[in-house]
């Protein structure tokens, strides 16, 4: 099975990107904010996140304002990777 970017997709990979030990897809809500929540992410994390979703779904996480937007929740994530926000060639 390949990856779709949906959500469960989504939720496994921060999970294991980010070493989230005793935690499960169940615990993440779709719109939980990921950032400043109970997961308790912070700037590493994102980066560790973008470089993950760019190696995955081929996705290309933008700087500033509009990568807060994509990192906002799961849902935000999963958006994102479905419009397709492709690598440049």
């Amino acid at each position: 099975m390949t990856d779709s970017g949906s959500h469960a997709d989504i939720k496994r990979l921060i999970i294991e990107t980010l070493d989230l030990r005793g935690r499960t897809e169940d615990d993440i809500d779709d719109d939980e904010p990921l950032f400043g929540g109970r997961l308790g992410l912070d700037s590493l994390d994102a980066l560790e996140l973008a470089v993950a979703l760019e190696s995955r779904f081929g996705v290309a996480v933008p700087d500033g304002e509009e990568g807060r937007e994509v990192f906002a929740s799961v849902a935000s994530i999963a958006r994102y990777v479905a419009a397709g926000a492709k690598l440049p060639k």
